[in-house]
């Protein structure tokens, strides 16, 4: 205590004694107590090692030679196994006499039931490494199974997050993981987030650990000239909602209470000034190369952008969080009804990105009196004209933007088009609430009418 006293005391002089000359008055006024903090008042940046550039999927194979792996399990889905990805991925493991295993059983948006499946593969395998080639719901695969392969006695729920499972620390030593995205949207390849439907709920949760990042993020932008239209589109609106929702999250500073260790620190830990870089690089780019790259799919500047505009995305969500939107859409999408968009298969599915955009014009307009400058900077960032407008209109403004580019790439008119109606919403709201991660993120307090009410508004958008 006497050296914490003397710490205490020395940063009040420093304060005290600080220059007061005009140039030099705007420094602040550092605020000192004795009592545990209620907020929080710092924030860190975790990411996976990044790797960017055209062909550099042909590295696998030494960098698992390099961690010296022996037996490597290699996770994709029953589309990408046959593509152009996955044959890139295998001629470099063979070409360094990698011995691997393929697992192609991975389900695009994971249930609790697929991912247990993929965790039995994993622990027969007696794995020493993993490389997940695919979308999200590959890498949130592969790392749940990387997760409960090392710690083989634990309950499916003790590492999910509270208040749906037990959200257990990870203190298990975690085998390598090498993520290799296919799509551009989920950021998943550099964060420490695993998420899937719970059957029980029909809702998403997921497990949130920093242990979870994969090692290492080869961002091969040649991947994207094999997505298809639709999973560009959705997975480019997923960026786009990462963004604004980093954006616009509660500050760090706002979020409480402070950890007691900094090992306690959540992952998610509200905006700050560097997730805020990413934030603004990844709105610029979706004004810039968005519409692009899906009106051509060739277009390798544009989905070349897109792609890094992702892992940028990743980088930001996974240390600010994101919100409303996310928070409203895992009901929305562990609901589904009969709803088949193109280039999905044939079975019942929202897609993510749908999931989340389809709520994001009334989220904003909600949101927005909490800080009105950044709602109207992100409009700007996405193409807006922002001169003379009033900070009252700033959530109109920013819905409005959303919307256009929701009508050009030809998004559904609402929930309703996705199979829902008003009765639906009450249970929509019961499936979201229990989403504490991100409602508390959201910038304004929410109750159970105020999501009610931006269901309603959603109901139909244009």
């Amino acid at each position: 205590m006497t050296q914490r006293r003397r710490v205490l005391d020395l940063l009040r002089t420093i304060n005290m004694a600080s220059c007061q000359c005009p140039a030099h008055s705007h420094r602040g006024n550092i605020q000192v107590t004795n009592a545990t903090p209620l907020k929080d008042y710092a924030f860190e940046i975790k990411c996976s090692t990044v790797r960017y550039g055209l062909g550099v999927t042909k590295e696998v194979g030494l960098d698992l030679l390099n961690l010296g792996a022996k037996n490597v399990c290699v996770m994709t889905d029953p589309n990408v196994v046959s593509l152009s990805p996955m044959k890139a991925v295998l001629d470099s493991l063979t070409s360094k006499g990698i011995n691997y295993k393929v697992y192609d059983k991975v389900r695009v948006e994971p249930t609790d039931s697929s991912f247990k499946d993929a965790i039995k593969f994993a622990k027969e395998g007696n794995f020493d490494s993993f490389v997940a080639i695919g979308g999200g719901s590959v890498m949130d695969t592969c790392k749940a199974a990387n997760l409960y392969s090392c710690d083989p006695d634990a309950d499916f729920l003790d590492y999910v997050n509270q208040p749906i499972g037990k959200g257990k620390d990870v203190t298990v030593q975690l085998k390598p993981l090498i993520a290799i995205p296919t799509t551009s949207g989920t950021g998943s390849e550099t964060t420490g987030m695993s998420i899937f439907d719970y059957e029980e709920i029909q809702a998403k949760t997921g497990i949130a650990n920093a242990a979870l990042r994969p090692i290492l993020a080869l961002i091969d932008p040649l991947h994207t000239l094999t997505v298809p239209k639709n999973v560009a589109i959705f997975s480019g609106f997923d960026i786009f909602c990462h963004a604004l929702e980093s954006f616009t999250a509660i500050p760090y500073s706002e979020r409480g209470p402070a950890p007691a260790n900094p090992a306690l620190r959540p992952v998610y830990q509200g905006s700050n000034p560097i997730s805020d870089v990413w934030a603004r690089f990844c709105l610029q780019t979706l004004n810039k190369y968005f519409f692009r790259s899906i009106s051509n799919a060739d277009d390798i500047e544009a989905r070349s952008s897109m792609h890094l505009a992702a892992t940028m995305a990743g980088v930001g969500i996974g240390n600010a969080g994101v919100h409303l939107c996310h928070g409203l859409a895992y009901p929305i999408a562990g609901n589904v009804k009969q709803f088949v968009p193109d280039d999905y298969g044939k079975d019942p599915i929202i897609p993510h990105g749908l999931a989340v955009v389809v709520t994001a014009p009334a989220v904003f307009r909600f949101t927005a009196a909490s800080d009105p400058d950044k709602h109207l900077e992100a409009a700007e960032l996405l193409g807006a004209d922002v001169t003379g407008v009033k900070q009252a209109d700033a959530g109109k403004v920013l819905a409005d933007v959303i919307l256009r580019y929701m009508e050009r790439l030809g998004i559904v008119n609402g929930l309703f088009e996705l199979g829902y109606k008003a009765t639906d919403i009450p249970k929509l709201v019961e499936g979201a609430l229990p989403q504490h991660r991100l409602l508390k993120l959201t910038p304004v307090p929410q109750s159970g009418e105020d999501l009610s009410k931006l269901l309603e508004d959603s109901l139909t958008v244009y």
